[in-house]
């Protein structure tokens, strides 16, 4: 007796069947060298080229690319470095907060400056505020919804750090953080380490209950007075120094020329004593 039922199950089954069976063929047909590509690991011989190795000798004359060398994102940075672009590859600094050594950068690689903090401010509410609270409290809104707290900037380890430990940070990700890297370009990330400097200057300023818009701007104002007082007392060690050793070499003229005067008024002594 025909059976819809059971003629519709043997077709189902024969179909699931013939895909099976396609599957197979087309993974058959997928060579292993399409994703195990052959390659010279370093210094692994080669045997296409007699007595070389992997990877080869740079041709004589190669040129090393320090890679593409683009401007500044703001016109801030502009007034802030004598070069219109950012630094080449070897800049170790100014990309990691870290020097050649591994060391933590203590200073920040701009001078301090109101444009500098205004800056850090914006990309620091864009990238930061959501963990770490517009007042760096580390109360951002992403608390309140079961993200676990970042520790406070306004704590002694963070205050004590050096600025490349925030750039660092950024750079590579710390703890729970992951790294910003890809959304944060380098001169941003020191205007933030900057601006953080300004709000712990603002929850450090008599009265301070907490923190509040005119305490945070109050820290701005402070910390950029601050960068401008070191960056002129820098240049004024430096005119003391040219100063000091201008006086100096014109006290040594000044004797040069005073013993100049005796000797001509021995010599002259002498002619009339001859006479």
């Amino acid at each position: 007796m025909f059976s819809p039922i059971k003629n519709n199950i043997n077709y189902s089954c024969l179909r699931s069947a013939g895909v099976a069976v396609l599957c197979v063929i087309g993974l058959l047909g997928c060579h292993p060298d399409m994703w195990n590509q052959q390659r010279l690991g370093p210094h692994q011989k080669n045997g296409t080229i007699s007595g070389a190795q992997g990877p080869l000798t740079p041709v004589a004359g190669t040129v090393q690319y320090d890679g593409a060398r683009r401007v500044w994102v703001h016109p801030v940075y502009d007034g802030l470095s004598e070069d219109t672009i950012v630094p080449d590859v070897d800049g170790i600094e100014f990309y990691s907060g870290r020097d050649a050594e591994g060391a933590l950068v203590a200073e920040n690689y701009f001078p301090i400056t109101q444009a500098l903090l205004e800056r850090g401010r914006e990309r620091y509410d864009i990238n930061c505020s959501a963990c770490h609270g517009y007042l760096g409290d580390g109360m951002g809104v992403v608390t309140q919804r079961g993200f676990p707290n970042p520790p406070s900037f306004h704590i002694d380890r963070l205050r004590e750090v050096e600025d490349g430990h925030f750039v660092d940070a950024v750079t590579n990700g710390f703890g729970r953080m992951y790294s910003y890297a890809g959304r944060v370009v380098p001169e941003d990330r020191w205007a933030i380490a900057a601006y953080i400097r300004a709000l712990q200057h603002s929850q450090n300023i008599d009265g301070a209950d907490g923190g509040n818009k005119e305490l945070v701007n109050n820290g701005i104002a402070q910390a950029a007075a601050a960068g401008a007082e070191a960056t002129d007392g820098h240049h004024g060690e430096e005119q003391g120094e040219a100063s000091h050793d201008g006086d100096a070499d014109h006290g040594e003229s000044h004797d040069e020329q005073s013993g100049h005067d005796s000797d001509n008024d021995k010599d002259h002594g002498g002619d009339e004593h001859v006479n």
